[in-house]
């Protein structure tokens, strides 16, 4: 059964308002804690609590990092201020600029850092509530974290920098507990990240070894939206548009512009939309700006859908607008829906080759293929190949067309549709379990066991296939109807 995930990015996306807004919409917590337990990386500790964003109640999830590693992501005055403006300065290290100390509300320094530098463990005491900037952090929960790697310490008592990159970042994301499907969603994010970064500096992707890939939280964020995503079983990703602010940031490599360069080369690369809502303020993050490059598959919304669950991630950053992802599970069986027909003729591919991309091209995600015997000029008996699919898979399903048939060209139409809704039940039978699709439509409930099942059956016990799904079917109307 497919789960549409729609994110309303009005005030922008980073990867802690990601995972947030999905563990509100009910991701397990304790599966997503027992992964980031097995992250190979020392010194990081997770907090997730409930804060108020212009009065509304919003999850929060924060990873906290020690001195010497904080970077500093959500310090307002770091990333927007000047320095000096705190009145204190403090030289870290040999032959480094002087930059200002900031502090929180409880008054404890946070020297300033590069944006590079690795995770940490946590000191000092977590409070049950306390005041950060405009909102009340009430009933924290923390999770420590405190195996893995080793840090090393210099003369000076700061730790010594560990630069990852996409092999270091592929070697932990081995180690970690998870699903296969979840450590491909992390992959892929940081595949995306890293290519960005790479187009950023003229560099190859293996020479990238920066903040947004490497340091620990930015691990932690990523991991943790790819959990979260797979534990809530989501399978089709909804966002239109992304909305970004103006002005200037703050980074490791000095004051660049909104979106920086990593932002601006993902939105390019991937077609995502942006609004500019000319506010000052970075509003997309690069890790946020990834997410969406890896797990979108439509920009476009259903005519109608009714909204199943809705989840408010808090992001860190103060700015006029109010730091809130949207995350809403929708159920759009019922009303108007959009997906794409691909279509192509061929006149010189064999029969086999065809039952081997349709195979494909099946496996790959698309929502139906067939083929219409068609005649193209001077009378040549032909194929038409259409393929119907979500606009995310459009890339995927052409390179498959173009690589395992003749075909030069694929016509490509965006097409309305309405659909009944429909789900999936598991029956209990004599020959074992089988699934059959339920579907509401106008003269009531429509059962049709799935080919698999009834296969599998016939193939186990020698019965005819009109036998095994008319049994099927009966035994779904019963199951149905007592609510089994």
């Amino acid at each position: 059964m497919r789960k549409t995930l729609y994110l309303e990015c009005n005030a922008g996306i980073s990867g802690d308002m990601m995972v947030a807004s999905l563990l509100d919409l009910g991701a397990d917590r304790e599966v997503l804690l027992e992964v980031l337990d097995s992250i190979p990386a020392d010194g990081f500790s997770i907090e997730i609590g409930r804060v108020k964003k212009a009065g509304i109640d919003c999850c929060d999830f924060r990873v906290l990092l020690d001195h010497a590693h904080e970077n500093h992501d959500h310090d307002m005055e770091y990333l927007h201020g000047h320095a000096g403006h705190c009145g204190e300065t403090h030289v870290h290290g040999h032959g480094q600029e002087e930059l200002p100390a900031v502090y929180n509300h409880d008054q404890e320094a946070f020297h300033i850092h590069s944006h590079d530098q690795e995770a940490f463990h946590v000191h000092g005491h977590i409070q049950e509530a306390r005041h950060v900037h405009d909102h009340i952090y009430e009933t924290p929960r923390v999770h420590g974290h405190h195996h893995g790697e080793p840090h090393e310490h210099s003369s000076h008592g700061h730790s010594h920098h560990v630069h990852r990159g996409m092999k270091e970042i592929r070697e932990i994301l081995q180690a970690c507990r998870m699903t296969e499907h979840a450590r491909e969603i992390a992959g892929r994010i940081f595949e995306i990240l890293a290519q960005s970064e790479a187009k950023a500096h003229n560099v190859s992707v293996d020479e990238v070894h920066f903040h947004e890939v490497g340091a620990v939280d930015s691990i932690v964020d990523i991991v943790s939206v790819a959990v979260c995503l797979d534990n809530l079983g989501v399978t089709d990703v909804i966002v239109p548009k992304l909305c970004e602010g103006t002005g200037t940031v703050r980074c490791q490599h000095g004051i660049l512009p909104v979106p920086v360069p990593a932002v601006a080369n993902i939105l390019s690369a991937y077609g995502i939309r942006i609004e500019l809502t000319g506010m000052s303020g970075e509003f997309v993050t690069p890790t946020g700006a990834a997410i969406v490059a890896a797990i979108r598959t439509s920009d476009r919304l259903p005519g109608s859908f009714v909204i199943d669950q809705i989840g408010l991630g808090a992001g860190k950053r103060q700015y006029e607008r109010p730091s809130i992802l949207r995350a809403m599970l929708i159920d759009r069986s019922q009303g108007g829906d959009v997906v794409y027909k691909l279509e192509t003729n061929m006149d010189d591919c064999t029969g086999e080759a065809l039952g081997y991309v349709m195979e494909r091209l099946l496996e790959a995600g698309a929502r139906d293929v067939h083929y219409i015997p068609v005649y193209m000029k001077k009378n040549r008996p032909a194929w038409q190949l259409n393929v119907i699919c979500d606009q995310g898979d459009i890339p995927e399903m052409e390179r498959i067309i173009f690589s395992e048939t003749t075909t030069i060209g694929i016509r490509r139409v965006e097409m309305e549709r309405s659909i009944l809704s429909r789900r999936q039940m598991r029956v209990n039978t004599d020959y074992g379990e089988a699934v059959v699709k339920v579907c509401d439509g106008p003269g009531g409930k429509r059962y049709y066991p799935e080919y698999e099942s009834v296969a599998r059956i016939c193939q186990e016990y020698g019965l005819p296939y009109r036998t095994v799904f008319e049994k099927l079917t009966g035994l779904a109307v019963k199951a149905d109807r007592i609510g089994t």
